[in-house]
């Protein structure tokens, strides 16, 4: 999913690997041998599920944007709207934070997940890349990659230094899930290789290679197909023996987009492998929704002409932690919020929202026999107001410092996330224009400990005046990751930090203490980490010598609703910018120009009783902050643009927030 597919088309192909067709056209033309009618099939124009008509009536759902405790739940959801499958993105970062160590525990069991789709009745379509975009961090790949300085020309190609680590981690997922399959008796009908490789590249080679991959991994047992858009198939990668196609696109578009892929592709099943059901949003931008109508209308279309379907997104969540990508929208950057929401049918929390019930209907009208009943979704209450006691400076609590000569982004001190300082001292005056090359993403830069002001790459900004009369200075650069870049060729500049010579007044600045702070795990997945940087004393002791940034910590209480600890909304809109871990959970950024006002706190996460909160702020609170939650979420608040913010964001009060 990415910001090009305002294009109405898409095509991806299907690699017949367990049938040797010459061609997707020759599959659906012929009759297939008894013995290839087992799995997911394509034959006389349709799909066949173990020899019997079967029409894909799908739902996107990322097990990773959802709490562990909650995927039944969700699954139930999607049974009760009438799904019969479900589709989910494998992201590459979640599996192998660094090099060679793997996770598939906790929120990343992914085999854990399927099985669970399975008992509820549903079918799999395993998005599993080693590309997927969704708007996540990098794109799904790991940081690390970009460590290798040939990574910038090799990502997305069959160069060696990419090839190798994505033949590496996807003959590995294939250990864990490629047993799944429905011709080993799994759920899973069909496996994606790559994901709109077309807006990127041409390489024939590199799809032909990881279809290679794919087969030596093990997915032999069910379809394998490869999602492009339309003005991109020109580039002649989708041409593997028994090449499928199929459609992507906004609603209003149904008639105009299966038209396009029949003239394209004759005879071939029809299936709107992304149904938008709604849009991203970025961070000081207006909050976007896709009207109802012109869904339903297309629904009604794809399901009464015999056509498959795939809801992106039935239910979209949210982006945990640091995981939330970015766009490279007009020649800017912008960076997504931290809900997921997507104003899907089944909203970040798990509640049926009205074009739930109405794609239900429409569903339920086509099938022609009664749904399962919709479940109860879970419970969400409100927190009063609580205060943050106590306090930490950044300063006071600094990891040891490496010593480069000049700064160097984060991958190269073995970082992916979070934030980084980079600091000197100067042993004279200072009088001139700070120049920070290939800054990336959003600075605070101080001299002396005093705030000289806010850089935003958003704004491409990456230079600010200094000025101070003191013989010696110390100059301190805190710049933080608001997450990489998720398509086009831009995610080639990935780095995180500053990468270069710095300098004053047309001066190199050379002699650096590089403080590395992730502040949160690499993953969602358990066991959760705390900032172990911050060292905490009371508020009150320390209000007269706050200056952002700092750690303010405070405690909650939580009480169960039917036996049940419930969900919260974090009220953020008193915040400045930047992260909140809830027991030691990463909950993900906040950032006061809008539009989310509240930040979604499942209930298994929460203690019944006593629950502790961390709160990292870039700008500083001159009065002690107090946060509240509300049972329901806040998503489309006032949104300022990025740019219209104060360079110098003394404290967090920085904008009138009318809702409150």
């Amino acid at each position: 999913m990415r910001l090009s597919r305002l294009v109405a088309t898409a095509a991806f192909s299907i690699a017949l690997t367990a049938i040797p067709v010459p061609s997707a056209r020759a599959a659906s033309m012929h009759a297939l041998p008894h013995h290839a009618r087992q799995g997911l099939t394509i034959r006389d124009g349709r799909f066949y599920l173990n020899g019997k008509p079967f029409q894909i009536i799908s739902g996107e759902m990322h097990y990773e944007r959802i709490p562990r405790a909650y995927w039944k739940a969700r699954l139930k959801m999607a049974k009760a709207m009438g799904l019969n499958t479900i589709a989910t993105y494998v992201f590459w970062n979640i599996h192998e934070p660094y090099p060679g160590k793997y996770n598939f525990s906790g929120n990343a069991d992914l085999a854990r997940f399927i099985r669970d789709a399975q008992q509820e009745g549903l079918k799999v379509l395993l998005r599993a890349g080693p590309y997927s975009c969704a708007e996540w961090e990098f794109g799904g790949f790991p940081a690390w990659l970009m460590k290798n300085p040939q990574m910038r020309n090799a990502l997305r190609s069959d160069d060696p230094a990419f090839m190798q680590p994505v033949q590496q981690w996807i003959m590995r997922l294939g250990k864990e899930v490629a047993p799944l399959q429905i011709g080993n008796g799994g759920p899973i009908i069909a496996v994606q290789i790559e994901n709109e490789y077309g807006d990127f590249g041409a390489s024939q080679a590199y799809m032909n290679r990881l279809h290679r991959i794919f087969i030596m991994a093990g997915f032999t047992q069910s379809l394998l197909y490869t999602v492009n858009p339309s003005h991109a198939l020109k580039n002649g990668h989708g041409q593997i023996p028994g090449v499928y196609a199929g459609v992507n696109f906004a609603p209003g578009n149904a008639k105009a987009a299966f038209g396009e892929l029949e003239a394209i592709r004759p005879g071939q099943p029809l299936f709107a492998t992304e149904f938008w059901t709604g849009w991203f949003n970025h961070w000081g931008m207006p909050y976007t929704t896709k009207p109802i109508g012109p869904q339903i209308s297309d629904l009604n279309y794809i399901l009464r002409h015999g056509n498959s379907v795939n809801l992106y997104m039935f239910t979209g969540g949210t982006n945990f932690g640091m995981m939330s990508g970015a766009s490279w929208m007009n020649h800017r950057y912008e960076p997504d919020i931290t809900s997921y929401d997507y104003g899907a049918p089944l909203d970040e929390a798990g509640h049926p929202t009205p074009s739930y019930y109405q794609f239900r209907s429409v569903i339920a009208a086509w099938l022609g026999h009664p749904l399962p009943p919709v479940p109860a979704p879970p419970p969400a209450e409100s927190i009063p107001t609580f205060p943050l006691t106590q306090a930490a400076s950044l300063w006071n609590g600094l990891p040891k410092p490496i010593h480069s000569r000049n700064p160097h982004p984060m991958s190269w001190y073995g970082q992916n996330y979070g934030f980084i300082l980079y600091r000197t001292t100067l042993h004279h005056s200072v009088h001139g224009m700070l120049m920070l090359p290939d800054l990336n993403d959003y600075a605070m830069v101080y001299v002396n400990g005093k705030l000289a002001g806010a850089l935003n790459r958003t704004c491409n900004q990456n230079q600010i005046l200094l000025h101070s009369s003191a013989s010696n200075n110390r100059i301190d650069v805190l710049v933080e990751n608001d997450g990489r870049i998720n398509s086009t060729r831009m995610m080639r500049s990935a780095s995180k930090g500053v990468d270069g010579t710095v300098t004053i007044a047309d001066k190199p600045i050379y002699g650096w203490d590089v403080y590395t702070m992730p502040m949160a795990p690499d993953t969602i997945a358990d066991p959760p980490a705390m900032p172990r940087e911050a060292h905490f004393t009371s508020y009150s002791s320390l209000a007269h010598a706050i200056s952002s940034p700092a750690f303010y910590r405070g405690t909650f209480s939580v009480h169960k609703i039917d036996n049940q600890v419930p969900d919260t909304f974090l009220d953020i809109h008193d915040l400045g910018k930047g992260a909140v871990w809830i027991n030691g959970r990463p909950i993900g950024r906040y950032w006061n120009i809008g539009p989310q006002d509240t930040l979604y706190v499942p209930g298994p996460w929460l203690h019944a009783g006593k629950n502790q909160i961390v709160v990292f702020d870039l700008y500083a609170h001159h009065r002690m902050p107090r946060l509240r939650g509300f049972n329901n979420p806040i998503l489309n608040g006032p949104a300022t643009p990025a740019c219209a913010m104060p360079t110098k964001p003394e404290s967090a009060a920085t904008r009138h927030h009318a809702a409150h």
